[in-house]
């Protein structure tokens, strides 16, 4: 699996790096997330359960920060899309990787969503991060209305900014990177994904053959039909050794590399989605421009203020996320890379397990001639 992201200066009273989603419970159609943190001072640790409304309890929290300037040049750690227990055909190919391998990695990537919060030095300041990891008491319970992000969901209609030229050399770089590796990494979890699925069929219908083999072992005294059904059952031993070698394989791509590119394919979203919140900020600074420059007398003051105010925003959302790029660049990369190597440790660990499965079995075929 993925190693955890780096802690950086943090002001919980959680070591971050320490920060688990160790099980799911289900209770009916409802899942409950158990999350283990350890405690910085090093005297123990916190447990506590957490259903998937709580999560969108603290994700509504921080999006809602409208004191804290430049927020919404933030790009902020992607939730996954909630999980159900009879997750329908829609849900399953929504949620990709996180559907397949008994929840294991669906509770790595809502660890990995919080660690990312807990080691962030801004969304970390907010007391609901401390309160969500360390509470007893379900802070889902209480519903917060959608702030900033309820903005965005309405600048659904707006998408037209989107190819709105910008100002910063910078920011238009990035947007087009940013469109190109989205793409990219959306295909190439999808395409991942079936080859994961492909495996997994090859496993199952390896174990299908393998039990048939059994339907053709005879009973009797023939010395041929007592051979006959020694190689059956031999050959069958080797068709088990090959379900279970293909499901490791499956098992190694979902938790390695796959749960690489689904972040990776998560996080571009994310940071497209910042972009386009700052590409908004800009339209509405000129905007403002204009309307202080056409204003009659009367309201020249009012429009000059009100210029000033956007201007003194943007300024500052532009100034975050110059320093958010940087550093989503940096992590992304190390996550990703940490995914590949575990990828080629796992499958080369696997591959060698096989090879002396398979030589045993060879060597049991020699000793039936």
């Amino acid at each position: 699996m993925m190693e955890e992201v780096k802690e950086e200066i943090s002001t919980l009273s959680v070591h971050v790096p320490n920060i688990k989603v160790t099980e799911v419970l289900k209770d009916g159609d409802t899942l409950t997330f158990l999350i283990v943190s350890q405690k910085l001072s090093g005297t123990g640790e916190y447990h506590v359960d957490r259903t998937y409304e709580d999560f969108e309890w603290l994700q509504q929290h921080l999006f809602s920060q409208e004191d804290e300037p430049g927020i919404q040049g933030v790009i902020f750690p992607s939730l996954p899309a909630k999980a159900q227990v009879n997750a329908s055909a829609k849900v399953m190919k929504q949620l990709g990787f996180l559907a397949l391998g008994e929840w294991l990695p669906y509770c790595k990537a809502l660890e990995i969503f919080l660690q990312q919060i807990a080691a962030h030095s801004i969304l970390s300041k907010n007391k609901a991060v401390e309160i969500f990891l360390t509470s007893s008491d379900p802070p889902g319970r209480q519903r917060v209305k959608k702030n900033i992000f309820n903005r965005l969901s309405q600048a659904v209609e707006e998408r037209r900014k989107e190819g709105h030229k910008d100002v910063d050399e910078f920011f238009q770089t990035e947007r087009h990177h940013n469109l190109v590796l989205t793409g990219c990494a959306k295909t190439a979890a999808e395409k991942f994904l079936d080859v994961v699925q492909s495996e997994q069929k090859i496993a199952v219908a390896y174990g299908h053959f393998s039990a048939s083999l059994h339907l053709c072992v005879e009973t009797g005294e023939d010395p041929d039909k007592q051979a006959f059904s020694k190689t059956c059952v031999k050959l069958s031993e080797v068709f088990d050794s090959m379900k279970k070698n293909m499901t490791s394989v499956a098992e190694n791509n979902m938790n390695t590399l796959g749960l690489g590119l689904d972040l990776e394919s998560r996080c571009q979203e994310a940071e497209k989605e910042m972009l386009f919140r700052r590409t908004c900020k800009l339209v509405e600074v000129e905007t403002a421009r204009r309307n202080a420059e056409k204003a009659k007398p009367l309201k020249k003051a009012a429009m000059e203020e009100a210029k000033k105010a956007v201007e003194t925003e943007f300024h500052h959302i532009s100034g975050v996320a110059k320093q958010e790029v940087a550093r989503f660049q940096a992590a992304r990369v190390e996550m990703l890379q940490q995914a590949l190597v575990q990828w080629c440790e796992k499958q080369l660990l696997t591959a060698k397990e096989s090879a002396d499965q398979f030589t045993q079995h060879l060597h049991a075929f020699r000793g039936m001639a």
